[in-house]
């Protein structure tokens, strides 16, 4: 199955790429979730319109990228969340409020899709969050989760 790819798919590619995948991969995971489209004939118009929005998101060039890593890197990041006792967070950190708080630190604008989560953060302390700015840049941010 042919499917053009909204959203970036770890391991398969970035938005605009037009991929092949297994028919039940691309029906009932890929398609379902939004991060990818049947491929069409007259799907190129939707590639270039994907590809334009996606350049206007990235990240000017790689130099770019690198003093941003420098930035996230060096800063403290605190993000404020309402937790019961024990450190039990009611709910979770979403990927959105983490790029929140690396944008106020940084004094850029952070995509909420850059942000790489392993597991979902449920509790206070530090966390370490991984930020894929470029497509050879990632940084590497520590985040500190504490009782609102």
């Amino acid at each position: 199955m042919k499917l053009i790819l909204t959203q970036e798919v770890a391991g398969l590619g970035g938005p605009g790429d037009i991929v092949e995948v297994k028919d039940g991969y691309g029906r009932n995971y890929l398609i379902p979730r939004g991060e990818g489209i049947r491929w069409t004939r007259g799907g190129e118009k939707t590639v270039e319109s994907i590809k334009a929005a996606r350049k206007a998101r990235a990240v000017r060039d790689q130099a770019h990228a690198e003093e941003i890593k420098g930035k996230l890197e060096g800063a403290q990041v605190a993000l404020k969340v309402r937790a019961g006792e024990g450190g039990r967070l009611f709910g979770a950190v979403t990927a959105a409020d983490i790029a929140d708080a690396l944008s106020e630190a940084a004094g850029e604008s952070i995509d909420k899709r850059t942000v790489v989560l392993g597991n979902p953060i449920k509790s206070l302390g530090a966390h370490a969050v991984s930020v894929k700015l470029h497509d050879d840049v990632t940084a590497q941010a520590t985040l500190n989760v504490v009782q609102a």
